[in-house]
């Protein structure tokens, strides 16, 4: 007689906490860490979201005011980090910055 074993990974479900008026939102990547961080406000993106690759490192910084993108967002890249700023959705400036300007989350 053989037994045999066979286990999948099971994905972490995202998890949603309400905190005032908004609900922060938690989604994982298939090995259990952060794959994004943010909060909605009635059912639109908004404040500030972290996206997060599969080791913890931070990939993107992005502000939402209701849907809209807006702000200063962080992408970072494997050798630099871009600096976008948006307006009501539009792209504004785009510059590269020095790494340490993520010191703030």
């Amino acid at each position: 007689m053989f037994l045999v074993s066979v286990s999948f990974a099971q994905e972490k479900e995202p998890t949603f906490e309400k905190q005032n008026d908004l609900v922060k939102a938690t989604y994982y990547h298939e090995n259990g860490m952060v794959k994004e961080v943010g909060f909605f406000k009635d059912d639109k993106l908004h404040d500030k979201w972290v996206s997060y690759d599969k080791e913890g490192r931070i990939k993107v910084v992005a502000i939402y005011d209701n849907g809209k993108k807006e702000g200063k967002w962080y992408l970072v890249g494997e050798e630099s980090v871009k600096e976008v700023t948006y307006k009501s959705n539009k792209v504004i400036k785009v510059q590269e910055v020095d790494e340490s300007t993520l010191s703030f989350i």
